[in-house]
């Protein structure tokens, strides 16, 4: 029997030549008596392998290879839950004293505690006694000599040496394998990870790569050859020493946000009913209450009361600082979060349940994502750091990984032309390998003790920002607690929003409070009027509302999950158009599938409602149904849903299921793939995307102010927001130097109705410090001349130049070129005395035209006030029978057709094959293109560099919802001139 006590996987990034859990099955297969898993100062691999020793029945030890400074190697391996805590604080000290993705460590660090562990020397060749002596020193009793044989034509003069140096030192030798990979066959996959490692060609690799294929998962037989006996004994010693397992890992809340007098219960408790009274001031309602009290008393049991108090700290912390924020996910299933003021999706307008957020059945920890202002998300990022302290709080990683695209550009580097034959297998070999770690979006652990003897911490890439070596999965294999601080843009224009609203009618609304189930909202919803509404803004989104017709807040929710690609993917959208129109009928093969799938007319489009088909319809356990749930979230990168295939759907056989119906569900389960939607998601999704609608329905210069000062968001450019607003009546104002703000505001005009005054921002080139110079000097007294603009303000000269290109001196000087003459004459002041400019009269310049004031409008802000483009070239387009959109969008289905307009946004989603959609704009309103791959690749050039694009096609029309397939593209951006549009694709 043998232990092998030095293995390196993938995350020792570009050495390690094996993934974690195909280490730990190998080392099963081979008889192994227990694999330690020692990745280079890391942490990062050490969960996966525990999950898959624990399926394997493998003792699995955890360990860290360590580098030092003076060129001496140790791995260290921990006895015991002390022994774990030394050792991630001995990675964390490395990890912080370097730049992210390096460490640094000497003696001195080894001297400072790592008790509970053991240690084992790798010394390099001709290391002498003396250079070692430390080593035996510091770790008596816990310290070993690491003999690694690896047939390299010298493993008996090795084993002399190192027999020789034990026995002067005191120290027992050990068997080791110094492993890199699980089977010899990765050896190829080893020399070029290595290559890219250094940034050189396999060829140029020398010496740095391994001499032979000898660092795999050995066989028994053939290390009972290498090796005395005494050496591989030994390594089941050690093994037996190390006693610590990930399972021991307790995780522990923060206990200050308890005040003295109560528990954490009895304060949730307290929290709780202060926010129903908020929430219901007349009195709560029955069910509510009754909902309340099964939650507390869940919340109870498990143990969860800290982390609800830490969650309700945060938002309690933005509210005060006038953050908008809204809980989401699991959180809208949650009446406590409701009265917390953690979400806003009021629990009595759905009919979630609380057991889909925490199960006393699944035993998982709860999941809180709350969405910030992203403008504001760092205040309250800095603020978990200034709280809890950088030794309590730190980000999950990401783990970086390889896709096929990254793959092919390395591999091809290693092997110097990406036409080598061996390329292929390798780029599949490498895709799926992490490459390296970053930070999560937003998911914080924070913890009651250190939290470096939980976890290592290392820097992130960004300044004052720290990370932990594990994602999210990670700490859900574990049943550890994070909180997601996510920003969203909509959140940032929401809140200037209800500040608008506030400063122009004296209503203070909130998410809350806004009102209600609007007839008139959903109409313009249905309409598919909802440029710059959150998640229903998207052309395919357009495409879907006037099919689906939402009509109330749930329909929302699934608009909003139904346009995804797992649904798509999955066939569930057009069964489920087809029953909500009454054209099929709903199809239940018993009671129990009806209770889940109900509410969806019988059609799985959440992610939970997979779950309970699997428990329900399969007989999966809740533990099963949550393994599938983190399948499908991986399966297209490892391939791990398929071993579900014969459990599915002999489970769903054995309750009577016919087969027809067992492969659909699982046919429909392949197509969530990475992208099922969970219904608690989309249910926090719908609210936002109602409160946007709203603004835009009845306040549009408001909804549109908002998402001007916000930007860059969403799917539009300001050019389209702008002219979306003026269809909606929304009178515009320019620029000006006089009225605008950096910001978009509102001004009064002769109706009830707001006007958009255009801010500063918007001018490109106008640097933040001369906006705001400028409007501090016109606060104190108005301009009277672009010198005295210019004096006061202190603007240089390429601030005067932006101001003058963008229209905004336009009230000072009249036009564009006075403006720019009069710039032309401003002199840097003297030192001494900054006398008036000499009176000099005005030249006779000809003012611009209408066509080169559009022209020098979409230089300088991307967009017109003036005329849109096309209507300038209206007759030379209706010469050529190019009909404008509003034709079009009268055409009858099948009919060809040809169009033309600027392109505003190409989009290629997923699920469509190739397929892009493109959306084009003229003077009449939008045309939306279905392009292809055969029309597209047929002149590549067109359709990715085209500004002003006609198309020649056939019309596909259903209902309201209107394309145009095309069959032809033509460029005929050399009419724009001089004139530059941009799109945003792949958005």
């Amino acid at each position: 029997m043998y232990a092998e006590l030095h293995c390196l996987s993938s995350f020792s990034f570009l050495r390690g030549a094996s993934m974690p859990q195909e280490l730990v099955e190998r080392a099963a297969a081979l008889g192994y008596a227990a694999l330690a898993l020692t990745d280079e100062c890391s942490m990062a691999g050490v969960v996966r392998a525990h999950g898959e020793a624990k399926r394997r029945g493998l003792k699995f030890i955890v360990g860290s290879e360590f580098a030092l400074a003076d060129g001496m190697r140790l791995v260290v391996l921990a006895a015991n839950r002390n022994g774990y805590g030394r050792l991630c604080r001995l990675i964390t000290r490395g990890r912080r004293a370097a730049k992210k993705g390096a460490y640094l460590l000497g003696q001195d660090n080894f001297s400072q505690g790592i008790d509970d562990c053991l240690v084992l020397l790798l010394p390099p060749a001709g290391v002498a006694a003396a250079q070692v002596r430390w080593f035996a020193d510091r770790f008596p009793g816990r310290a070993w000599l690491a003999v690694q044989l690896l047939r390299a034509g010298d493993d008996g003069a090795v084993l002399a040496r190192l027999t020789a140096l034990g026995a002067e030192l005191g120290l027992p030798l050990l068997a080791a394998g110094g492993v890199h990979m699980h089977v010899r066959e990765r050896r190829v996959l080893h020399d070029v990870m290595t290559a890219i490692r250094l940034n050189r060609p396999v060829a140029e690799a020398g010496h740095a790569l391994q001499p032979n294929g000898e660092r795999h998962l050995r066989p028994l037989s053939v290390l009972q050859r290498l090796y005395p006996r005494a050496l591989l004994d030994e390594t089941l010693r050690v093994a037996g020493l190390c006693a610590f397992s990930l399972d021991e890992l307790r995780y522990e809340y923060p206990d200050e946000l308890v005040p003295s007098g109560h528990t954490a219960c009895s304060w949730l408790q307290q929290l709780t009913e202060e926010g129903a009274r908020r929430r219901w001031p007349d009195a709560v309602p029955a069910r509510i209450r009754a909902q309340i009290e099964h939650e507390l008393q869940l919340i109870r049991e498990l143990h969860y009361e800290a982390y609800f108090l830490t969650v309700q700290e945060l938002v309690a912390f933005a509210r005060e600082r006038g953050i908008l924020c809204q809980g989401r996910g699991s959180a809208a299933n949650s009446v406590v979060c409701y009265c917390l003021g953690i979400t806003s999706v009021d629990p009595a307008a759905q009919s979630l349940l609380f057991e889909r957020f925490i199960s006393r059945e699944r035993n998982e920890p709860p999941d809180i994502d709350v969405d910030f202002e992203h403008e504001r998300r760092e205040e309250v990022i800095q603020h978990l750091y200034a709280k809890y302290g950088r030794h309590r709080a730190a980000l999950a990683a990401t783990v970086i990984t390889y896709r096929h695209r990254s793959a092919w550009r390395d591999v091809g580097m290693a092997l110097g032309s990406p036409d080598h034959p061996l390329s292929s297998r390798l780029v599949e070999e490498l895709n799926g390998f992490p490459r390296h770690l970053s930070q999560h979006v937003g998911g914080f652990v924070i913890s009651r003790g250190p939290l470096e003897e939980l976890v290592p911490i290392e820097n992130a890439g960004m300044a004052d920002r720290t990370v932990i070596q594990w994602d999210k999965d990670d700490l859900e294999s574990l049943g550890l607690l994070k909180v997601d601080v996510l920003a969203l843009g909509m959140l940032t224009a929401l809140k200037r929003a209800f500040d608008f609203h506030h400063a122009w009618s004296g209503e203070r609304l909130t998410l809350a409070s806004i009102p209600r189930e609007d007839p008139q909202v959903y109409g313009m919803i249905q309409k598919a009027d909802t440029i710059g509404v959150f998640q229903i803004e998207s052309r395919a989104q357009m495409s879907m509302l006037p099919r689906l017709k939402p009509r109330n807040y749930y329909d929302l929710v699934i608009q909003i999950a139904i346009v995804r690609p797992g649904p798509i993917q999955g066939d569930m959208v057009h069964p489920y158009l087809r029953r909500r129109n009454g054209e099929e009928p709903e199809d239940y093969p018993d009671e129990a599938v009806r209770a889940v799938l109900a509410r969806t007319l019988g059609v799985p489009i959440f992610q939970e409602q997979v779950m309970q088909l699997a428990m329900v319809a399969a007989g999966f356990t809740a533990g099963e149904a949550d393994e599938l749930r983190r399948s499908m979230a991986a399966w297209q990168r490892c391939g791990s849903l398929e071993r579900f295939r014969v459990p599915l759907l002999e489970g769903m056989r054995a309750r009577g299921h016919d087969r027809a119906f067992a492969e659909r569900v699982y046919k429909q389960i392949q197509g969530f793939g990475e992208y099922g939607f969970p219904e608690s998601h989309s249910a926090s999704f719908a609210l936002l995307a109602y409160a946007s609608a709203w603004f835009k329905c009845h306040h549009p210069a408001i909804f549109t102010a908002a998402l001007l000062n916000s930007q860059p968001m969403g799917f539009y450019r300001p050019s389209q927001l702008i002219q979306d607003a003026r269809r909606h009546q929304v009178q515009v104002r320019p620029a000006d130097v006089l009225q605008s703000d950096r910001d978009c505001t509102l001004e009064g005009t002769k109706g009830d109705a707001p006007a958009l005054r255009l801010g500063l921002r918007l001018v490109r080139g106008l640097s933040r410090a001369g906006v705001d110079r400028l409007v501090a000097a016109r606060n104190q007294c108005s301009f009277d001349s672009v010198h005295d603009l210019a004096a006061r303000s202190r603007l240089d000269r390429r601030d005067l130049q932006a101001l003058a290109a963008g229209g905004a001196l336009a009230v000072l000087t009249g036009n564009r070129r006075y403006a720019a003459w009069e710039i032309a004459g401003i002199e840097k002041p003297l030192p001494l005395l900054d006398r008036p400019p000499a009176p000099e009269g005005l030249p006779l310049l000809r003012p611009p035209t209408e066509g080169q004031n559009v022209r020098m409008d979409y230089g300088s802000l991307g967009f017109t006030l003036g005329r849109h483009p096309l209507a300038f070239l209206r007759r030379r387009l209706r010469d050529l029978h190019i009909a404008s959109a509003a034709e079009v969008h009268a055409a009858s289905n099948g009919k060809r057709v040809r169009a033309a307009g600027l392109v505003i946004g190409r989009q290629r989603p997923a699920t469509a094959s190739g397929v892009t959609f493109v959306t084009l704009e003229d003077e009449t309103g939008h045309l939306n293109l279905i392009v292809r791959p055969a029309v597209a690749e047929a002149n590549p050039r067109v359709f990715m560099q085209s500004q002003l694009l006609e198309v020649q096609g056939r019309v596909q029309r259903a209902g309201q919802v209107l394309h145009i397939l095309a069959q032809r593209l033509v460029d005929h951006s050399q009419w724009l001139g001089p004139l530059s549009v941009h799109s945003r694709d792949f958005h």
